[in-house]
C-alpha cells in the first residue's frame, strides 16, 4: 500500500482550528506489516464524559471546530478524529485501498484498540454515520448516547435518491475534486475563503484525494453491494437499540431529508427523546450551525444521565 501523508505545514494557523493534533496508528490491512496513522483532536478533561464527532464526505474534523468550545465548556471531553484519506490521517493513494469495510475497520481499531474509548455519546453526520452507526450496531455496549444529524445507515433496499445520485455523479466526472467548494456547496451560509482554504489544506493535490474520490461510489445502492449485508446484520442492533438516540437533521439538506423520520420509527431509543430540526442549516449543519447543534448535544446529555 502506497501512503501519503499531508505536510505539517499545511495545517498551520488555520482559521479557528487551534487544537493539538493527537496520533495512533492502526493496520492498514492489506495483509502486510503496513500501518496508518490516525489524527484526532481530544479536548476537554480526560476524565469527563466523551463525546465522538465523526466527520463524513469530504470534510475532516475541521467541521466540529466551533461545536468542541461550547461542549468542552458544557464540561464534556470531545475527541473528533479525522478518517483515513482525510484531514491529518494518513492517505493511501491508490482508490481501491478504500472499501466500506476497511473504513469500519481503521476506525474501530483506532476508537476501541488503541484509544479503548466507552460510555461514548455518538454525534455523527453524512459518512460519519455511514460509519459509526455501523460501529454501534456491532459493539453498542460502547455507546451511552447516539446524536444522529443528517445521516442514515444504507443498506442497498431503498433508493439513495436524485440529490445523491446528482452528487454521486459529479464526483466521479469532475476533473479537479474542489474539497473546498463542495463543503461551501453544502452549506446555506457564506463561510468565507478562511474555511474553504482550510478544508482544501488536507489535499495538496489530487494525488490525495483518492478516499474523498471513493466515497459516493462505497455507499450501498443495491442489496448485492459488498457493505450491504453488514449493514442491514448492524441494523438489527440498531433497531433493539435502547439507550437515548435523538435525532437533529437540518431543515435544509436534500441528501438526507426525510431519513431522520426513519430512524425515529425504527430504533427503540428513538421513542422518547424530543427530536429536532435545526433551523438555516445545509447538508454541513456543523458549518452553518455547530454552536447551536452543540447546545443540542450538551442538553441532550444534561436531559439522559447515563444509568
Amino acid at each position: 500500500m502506497h501512503i501519503l501523508r499531508t505536510p505539517d505545514d499545511r495545517f498551520a494557523n488555520l482559521a479557528g482550528y487551534p487544537f493539538a493534533p493527537h496520533y495512533v496508528d492502526v493496520p492498514a490491512g492489506d495483509g502486510s506489516t503496513d500501518t496508518l496513522r490516525v489524527h484526532y483532536i481530544d479536548e476537554g478533561p480526560a476524565s469527563a464524559e466523551p463525546v465522538l464527532l465523526l466527520h463524513g464526505e469530504p470534510s475532516w474534523s475541521y467541521l466540529y471546530r466551533t461545536m468542541i468550545p461550547v461542549l468542552v465548556g458544557a464540561g464534556y471531553r470531545c475527541i473528533a478524529p479525522d478518517l483515513v484519506g482525510f484531514g491529518r490521517s494518513d492517505k493511501p493513494a491508490a482508490r481501491d485501498d478504500y472499501t466500506y469495510a476497511r473504513h469500519i475497520e481503521w476506525l474501530r481499531a483506532a476508537l476501541f484498540d488503541r484509544l479503548d474509548l466507552t460510555g461514548l455519546t455518538l454525534v455523527c453526520q453524512d459518512w460519519g454515520g455511514l460509519l459509526g452507526l455501523r460501529l454501534v450496531g456491532e459493539h453498542a455496549h460502547r455507546f451511552a448516547r447516539v446524536v444522529a444529524a443528517n445521516t442514515f445507515l444504507p443498506t442497498g433496499d431503498r433508493p439513495l435518491g436524485a440529490a445523491f445520485e446528482a452528487w454521486r455523479d459529479y464526483s466521479q466526472q469532475v476533473a479537479e475534486f474542489p474539497v473546498g467548494m463542495i463543503v461551501k456547496r453544502g452549506c446555506v451560509s457564506d463561510i468565507g475563503a478562511d474555511a474553504i482554504a482550510a478544508y482544501d489544506a488536507p489535499f495538496p493535490d489530487e494525488r490525495y484525494k483518492a478516499g474523498a474520490r471513493q466515497f459516493p461510489t462505497l455507499v450501498p445502492a443495491s442489496p448485492s453491494d459488498p457493505a450491504a449485508s453488514a449493514n442491514k446484520s448492524a441494523w438489527a442492533a440498531l433497531v433493539a437499540f435502547d439507550k437515548p438516540f435523538l435525532t437533529a437533521f437540518s431543515d435544509s439538506d436534500p441528501i438526507t431529508r426525510g431519513a431522520d423520520a426513519v430512524l425515529q420509527k425504527l430504533i427503540a431509543g428513538a421513542k422518547g427523546p424530543a427530536h429536532v430540526t435545526i433551523a438555516a442549516g445545509g447538508h454541513f449543519l456543523q458549518e452553518d450551525q455547530g454552536p447551536r447543534l452543540a447546545e443540542v448535544v450538551a442538553g441532550f446529555m444534561r436531559a439522559t444521565p447515563v444509568r
